[in-house]
């Protein structure tokens, strides 16, 4: 029986870092998670609130901003960390220029 219960959490833990590594190649693909695919905002002082907004792909918690750079014109790289689970990422944004049409 104890033999049995230890395959079980082992299965259990490899489900588990599967579904971590899934999560993470999602939040590289989608918006803002790779240099690639930057969030488009319209100045550099809507980032930190729209990072606000943001849930952790791994647990739903939110982010806190723990740097905030601008390797590029134009490009902002914000390096925050989930206040729920703690894991640390990076996000990317892109400043789009608005004009009135």
């Amino acid at each position: 029986m104890l033999f049995k219960k230890r395959s079980e959490r082992r299965r259990d833990e490899r489900t588990a870092r599967s579904l971590v590594r899934d999560r993470e190649k999602l939040a590289a693909l989608s918006p803002g998670g790779s240099r690639e695919r930057p969030i488009a905002v319209a100045s550099a002082s809507v980032v930190e609130v729209r990072v606000r907004n943001l849930a952790c792909p791994q647990c739903g918690g939110q982010f806190k901003v723990a740097d905030h750079r601008a390797p590029e014109s134009g490009i902002r790289e914000v390096a925050v960390r989930c206040q729920l689970c703690g894991v640390p990422r990076v996000l990317w944004f892109k400043l789009i220029s608005v004009e009135p049409s």
